[in-house]
C-alpha cells in the first residue's frame, strides 16, 4: 500500500464498499508502533517523560498520516508504560492482549450501550456477563448489573440506588457509613449526591486495617440518637494502602438487623471472589445488596472496566429509568442506559468478555495467584529489622523504616521514590493517617522474583 493512498484526504470513514485498504494499512502501522513502544520498555523504564513534551492542537488543514504517526510516537514515549516489570506503583497492570483487541473492536463498532437498538449484540452480552459474574459470587437469578467507567462511578450508581430504595432521595439527614480507610471516591460520591461532608460517617479500623465492628455499632446508635437516617453501609474488599478486607459477615448481619443496604467496594479485591482462591474475608459477599468489581485493576482488562453487581436488578431499573421517549424499546430487554447514571457508553464490555474468554477461569486464577505469590515473596525477603510492614490478604504492601516520625516520612519516601525511579522501579507514596508510606502493588505479571530481589537490594541499601 502506497503512502499516497494513506494520505488520501478524501477517505474519512470506513467504507461500506470495497476492502477498506487505507484503514487496514493504518491499523497495521498503529499496531507496529504500539508494539515497538512495548519492546522499548526495558530501556526506557516505567515512566520516561520529557517536560518539554508539546501538545499540538488542530490546525486549519489536516495533517498527513506520516506526521500523525510521528506525533503518536512522541505521545507514547512520554507515557507511563505498564508493561515494564518495575511498574509497581499502582493498580495498573499490563494490558491483556485480547483485551487490547476488544478495545479495537469496540471502537470500530462504535455501538452505543444507551439502548438495545443501538447495540443489539453488545446489550445482550453485557447483560449476560453481569449475570455470570453475579452468579459466580453467589447472587440469585434476580441479580444483574451494569458496566461503568471505573470504581467511582460504579460505587456512585450503587449509592444512588441505595438512597432511592430507602426513600431518602431528598433527605438532607441521610448518611453513609464507611471505614476510615475506605477509598477517597466516597467523598466525591457524597458531594455529587448533594450531601455535606458530615453525611459521610467514618468508622474506625482495627490494627489490621479492617472496620471495627464495635465502633460500627456505636456509630449506628449515635446516628439514631442524632436523627441521622442511614441509607447504606460500605464494606471495603481491599483497602488502597494495605489491601485489608472488612469483616463482611459481621457487617452483613448488622445490615440485616437494621434493614440497611450493604454495598461492598470490591474495586481491588472483588475479582478474587469469582475464583476458588482461598482469600480470608471473601465469605458472605453474596449477602450484600451491591458490589463493585474492577477487572482492570489486576487481570489486565484495558481501561476502563468496572462492574456494579446488584442482588436485584430492579433496584437499578427503579432508580434510573426515565422511559427514554426517543428510543424504541423491545419487550423483556432492558435498555442499558436506563439502569445507571451514564447514558451513551461504548461497547467496552467486549474487552472484558474477550479477555475472560481468552483466559478462562484457570488463566484468571493463575494471574491472581501469581500476584499473591509476588506479594508473599516480597514480604518474606524484606528486612523486618528495618521496616514496618502493612499488608492484608491481597497483593498490596505498604512499608516504612521503623521509628520514623510522621514529619520525616515525607522526605524519606520522596527521596526513596526518586532513587528507585532512577533504577527503573516505580513505587507510590500514599499519605495515610498523617504519614507517607512506600507502597508496592504486585499486580504486574511481568515482574519476576529476580526483579523483586533487585528492588529489595535498593531498599536495603542506604536506607
Amino acid at each position: 500500500m502506497t503512502e499516497e493512498l494513506i494520505n488520501n484526504k478524501d477517505i474519512y470513514f470506513p467504507s461500506y464498499l470495497g476492502t477498506n485498504d487505507k484503514l487496514i494499512t493504518l491499523l497495521n502501522k498503529a499496531s507496529q508502533t504500539l508494539c515497538d513502544w512495548y519492546s522499548k520498555a526495558d530501556k526506557n523504564g516505567p515512566l520516561s517523560f520529557d517536560e518539554n513534551f508539546k501538545c499540538i492542537m488542530p490546525e486549519e488543514d489536516g495533517n498527513s498520516a506520516e506526521k500523525l504517526f510521528s506525533e503518536i510516537e512522541t505521545l507514547l514515549n512520554n507515557s507511563f508504560n505498564p508493561v515494564h516489570p518495575g511498574s509497581l506503583a499502582h493498580l495498573d497492570p499490563p494490558p491483556l492482549i485480547f483485551s487490547i483487541l476488544g478495545d479495537l473492536i469496540a471502537a470500530g463498532l462504535n455501538n452505543n450501550l444507551l439502548a438495545y437498538e443501538l447495540s443489539p449484540s453488545v446489550t445482550l452480552l453485557e447483560e449476560a456477563l453481569c449475570k455470570w459474574f453475579a452468579k459466580k459470587i453467589g447472587f440469585n437469578d434476580s441479580a444483574g448489573g451494569i458496566a461503568a467507567s471505573g470504581g467511582t462511578l460504579s460505587n456512585l450508581n450503587a449509592l444512588v440506588a441505595a438512597r432511592n430504595i430507602s426513600g431518602l432521595g431528598s433527605d438532607p439527614n441521610s448518611v453513609l457509613l464507611v471505614s476510615e480507610d475506605a477509598h477517597s471516591s466516597f467523598i466525591k460520591c457524597i458531594r455529587i449526591m448533594g450531601l455535606d461532608s458530615a453525611n459521610l460517617v467514618r468508622i474506625k479500623t482495627d490494627n489490621q486495617g479492617r472496620m471495627d465492628i464495635s465502633n460500627l455499632r456505636k456509630s449506628l446508635d449515635r446516628c439514631l440518637i442524632e436523627n441521622k437516617k442511614i441509607f447504606a453501609i460500605v464494606a471495603t474488599l481491599g483497602t488502597t494502602v494495605r489491601g485489608a478486607i472488612d469483616p463482611i459477615n459481621e457487617i452483613s448481619e448488622i445490615c440485616k438487623e437494621r434493614n440497611i443496604w450493604l454495598h461492598i467496594d470490591g474495586s481491588i479485591g472483588g475479582i478474587f471472589a469469582v475464583t476458588s482462591i482461598p482469600i480470608e474475608g471473601l465469605n458472605y459477599i453474596n449477602q450484600a445488596n451491591s458490589i463493585t468489581i474492577n477487572p482492570q485493576k489486576i487481570i489486565g482488562i484495558t481501561k476502563t472496566s468496572s462492574l456494579l453487581l446488584v442482588s436485584n436488578i430492579n433496584t437499578l431499573v427503579n432508580s434510573f429509568s426515565t422511559g427514554l421517549p426517543y428510543i424504541s424499546s423491545k419487550d423483556n430487554i432492558l435498555n442499558r442506559g436506563e439502569i445507571g447514571i451514564q447514558g451513551s457508553r461504548p461497547a467496552e464490555i467486549i474487552k472484558l468478555w474477550l479477555g475472560l474468554r481468552f483466559l478462562g477461569l484457570n488463566g484468571m486464577e493463575h494471574i491472581l495467584k501469581s500476584s499473591i505469590k509476588r506479594k508473599n515473596f516480597f514480604i518474606e525477603n524484606i528486612s523486618k529489622n528495618k521496616y514496618e510492614i502493612y499488608s492484608g490478604p491481597l497483593h498490596i504492601v505498604s512499608f516504612l523504616p521503623k521509628g520514623l516520625s510522621a514529619k520525616d516520612t515525607d522526605l524519606w519516601t520522596q527521596t526513596k521514590v526518586n532513587e528507585l525511579m532512577k533504577n527503573n522501579f516505580m513505587l507510590s507514596r500514599p499519605k495515610f493517617k498523617d504519614k507517607y508510606y512506600l507502597r508496592v502493588v504486585m499486580g504486574n505479571y511481568n515482574t519476576k522474583d529476580s526483579h523483586i530481589k533487585e528492588l529489595l537490594k535498593f531498599l536495603d541499601a542506604n536506607q
